[in-house]
């Protein structure tokens, strides 16, 4: 397994060998998956990764969903994924633990990105 994860428009580093993933939501879909890339590259060079969720954007059931689908599709605890910004916008940015980045299975986003 690698020590961090793959360069990509949507993953950045964060302290202490955390990762910070950048997601766009789009809440009430027929199916939660990752659909490619959502916008234009910033001037940091990142994008977001456009998410759709089975889930309303109501009493925080979107985000509770958009955690628990990224711990399942990293194959980490879910403790180990938590929303650092974004609670009420669709932009949001989530935190993967430092101890779980080293055992995520980063391949099955990345190829989600790409389509």
């Amino acid at each position: 397994m690698p020590d961090k994860p793959p360069l990509s428009p949507f993953i950045r580093p964060g302290k202490n060998g955390e990762v910070i993933l950048h997601i766009q939501v789009v809440p009430n879909a027929p199916k939660t998956l990752a659909d490619g890339l959502h916008g234009e590259t910033d001037e940091q060079g990142v994008r977001a990764l456009k998410v759709r969720l089975h889930a309303p954007p109501v009493d925080g059931k979107a985000n509770e969903a958009l955690v628990r689908w990224l711990a399942d599709e990293l194959g980490v605890p879910r403790k180990s994924v938590a929303m650092l910004r974004g609670k009420t916008s669709r932009r949001k940015q989530v935190v993967v633990s430092a101890e779980a980045v080293k055992d995520a299975g980063w391949k099955a986003l990345l190829d989600q990105a790409a389509d």
